[in-house]
C-alpha cells in the first residue's frame, strides 16, 4: 500500500516548488505531508507529487514518459529487456523527484503489463533493487476504482447513470457509477477488457498499403473490442435516459486536442471538456482512413502516438456503441489523482 519514500534535503530553486512555498509553520502545527502517486502502465510512466490544499491538492511536480513496457508482450508473454530498460530509466527519474521533493507518503502501482507478463514480478523486484520504488501490481478492479476516484468530479451534471472508462496500453477499464447525491459515486459494476492501444495495435499491425486495408483492419479491431465488452453490456441498464459518459486516457485527450485544433497540447483546454459524441465519431473515422505518415503530421499526435491512436479510436467507438450518450466528458486525470485522493483522505484531509 502506502510506501514511505526517502527524505533527502530538497534542492534549492526548484521551479514548481517555489510556487507553493510558504513561511515556516509555528511549532504547534504539524507540517502537512507531501504525497506522491506513480502509475506504471503498459505504455506510459507517470508521476504526480502534491500537497493538500483547502479545495483539493496542489501539484508541485509531475513527470510523464512513454516507455512502451508492453511492447511485444502479446506475442512473447514477457516484458522485453529493451522495455525494462526504458521503464527503469523513467522510474529512476521518478525516484529522484520523490527524494528531491521530500515525499513522505506515496503509492506506486503497476497495471496490465506487469499483471500479464510471466516476468512481471521479477521486473518489479528489479525496480525495487535499482530505484527503491516498491511497485504494487494492482488488480483490474482497483485500477478501475482509482481511475474513477481521480476524475469523477468532472462528470457532466445530472442524475442519470454514468460510465467512466480508462483506455490503457494493455487493457480498458469501464466503471458504471451512480452519483445518488453523494460526494463520491457508487460503483454499480465494472469491467476490464484485455485490449488497450498497445495490445490492440499489435493484433493488426501499424501500417497498411491503402485505405481499404486500413478500414478492414479497423473493423476487425472494433469487433475484437465489441466481443470483449459483450458480457459487460449485458450488465448495463436497458433504459439509457439521461446517461453520461466520461473518458480518461491519452486516447480521449489526444482526440479532444484534434477536435479543438490545438497547435500543441494544452491541458487547461482539454481537462473537463464536454464534446459531442458525434464529433468524436467523425474524428475516429478520419483517423481510421489516414496513413501512419499522415497521422504523424497532425499536431498533438506526432510520431509518438501515430501508430497507437487508431486502436484507441476503435476501443472508443465500441464504448460509444454500448453506451450511446450524446456528450463525452474528457478528463486529463485518472489513476494518479485517485491515488493522491485516497492517501490524503486516509490522513483526514477533506478533498
Amino acid at each position: 500500500m502506502a510506501q514511505i519514500a526517502a527524505t533527502a534535503p530538497q534542492a534549492p530553486g526548484q521551479g514548481p516548488a517555489q510556487a507553493v512555498s510558504a513561511a515556516p509553520l509555528p511549532r504547534r502545527h504539524a507540517p502537512r505531508h507531501t504525497y506522491g502517486a506513480l502509475d506504471l502502465g503498459t505504455n506510459n510512466c507517470r508521476l504526480l507529487v502534491a500537497r493538500p490544499a483547502d479545495d483539493g491538492f496542489v501539484v508541485i511536480d509531475a513527470f510523464s514518459r512513454v516507455v512502451r513496457l508492453g511492447e511485444g508482450l502479446a506475442s512473447s508473454g514477457r516484458i522485453s529487456d529493451a522495455a525494462m530498460d526504458r521503464a527503469l530509466s523513467a522510474l529512476s527519474v521518478c525516484a529522484e523527484k520523490l527524494r528531491r521533493r521530500r515525499v513522505s507518503l506515496s503509492r506506486s502501482v503497476a497495471t496490465e503489463a506487469c499483471r500479464r507478463a510471466a516476468n512481471g514480478r521479477d521486473f518489479v523486484a528489479r525496480v525495487h533493487r535499482e530505484t527503491g520504488i516498491a511497485l504494487d501490481i494492482i488488480a483490474p478492479e482497483e485500477e478501475a476504482r482509482l481511475a474513477m476516484l481521480g476524475c469523477h468530479r468532472l462528470l457532466e451534471p445530472g442524475d442519470g447513470p454514468a460510465l467512466i472508462f480508462d483506455i490503457g496500453g494493455g487493457s480498458t477499464e469501464l466503471v458504471l457509477v451512480d452519483t445518488d447525491g453523494g460526494a463520491t459515486p457508487k460503483i454499480k459494476c465494472w469491467w476490464s477488457a484485455p485490449w488497450g492501444v498497445v495490445s490492440l495495435t499489435e493484433s493488426e499491425g501499424k501500417d497498411f498499403a491503402d485505405e481499404g486495408e486500413r478500414l478492414a483492419a479497423y473493423g476487425r479491431m472494433r469487433e475484437r473490442v465489441r466481443h470483449a465488452f459483450r458480457r459487460f453490456s449485458e450488465l448495463l441498464p436497458e433504459k439509457k435516459d439521461n446517461i453520461r459518459l466520461m473518458g480518461t486516457s491519452g486516447t480521449v485527450t489526444t482526440l479532444a486536442s484534434v477536435h479543438l485544433a490545438l497547435p500543441s497540447y494544452d491541458r487547461r483546454a482539454v481537462d473537463g471538456l464536454m464534446m459531442p459524441v458525434e464529433s468524436m465519431r467523425q474524428i475516429s473515422s478520419m483517423m481510421s482512413r489516414m496513413s501512419l505518415a499522415e497521422r504523424s503530421e497532425l499536431p498533438c499526435i506526432g510520431a509518438e502516438r501515430a501508430d497507437l491512436v487508431v486502436a484507441g479510436c476503435a476501443i472508443l467507438d465500441a464504448i460509444m456503441d454500448i453506451w450511446p450518450a450524446k456528450t463525452l466528458g474528457v478528463a486529463d486525470r485518472g489513476i494518479r489523482e485517485g491515488i493522491l485522493r485516497s492517501l490524503m483522505a486516509r490522513d483526514g484531509h477533506k478533498i
